[in-house]
């Protein structure tokens, strides 16, 4: 059975692009969301198999968004995204519970590897 992902990126190309990547091989995208706030509600609402969390975005950025998931979903795996050069948050995201991160701008087999590697 297909594992159900939410994608969330301030960026909806980003967004896209991550989709396009997992929906090819054979990932369901559940549903996307645009910054942290509509992330955990989506999480709430949809119980993804994994979520792809960007770091930096409006209203709550990716590592809060993470706690608040965590926080309701112990349980639950989150994969962060981070542009090149923010390994700071790349740390507090892996200490606040991320099972991975991914840089951009995406590489497909990079995204795959980290997916198969949180989810199977």
């Amino acid at each position: 059975m297909a594992k159900n992902v939410l994608i969330v990126d301030d960026a909806a190309f980003m967004r896209m692009m991550i989709k396009d990547i997992l929906s090819k091989n054979g990932y369901n995208v559940v549903g996307e969301a645009e910054n942290g706030k509509v992330a955990v509600e989506k999480f709430k609402e949809l119980s993804p198999d994994l979520v792809t969390m960007d770091i930096t975005m409006p209203e709550m950025d990716g590592i809060e968004a993470l706690k608040a998931i965590r926080a309701v979903a112990p349980g639950s795996t989150v994969i962060m995204c981070s542009a090149m050069g923010q390994q700071a948050m790349v740390i507090e995201a892996i200490q606040a519970g991320a099972k991975d991160f991914i840089v951009k701008p995406f590489q497909a087999d990079r995204v795959l590897e980290a997916v198969k590697k949180a989810i199977g």
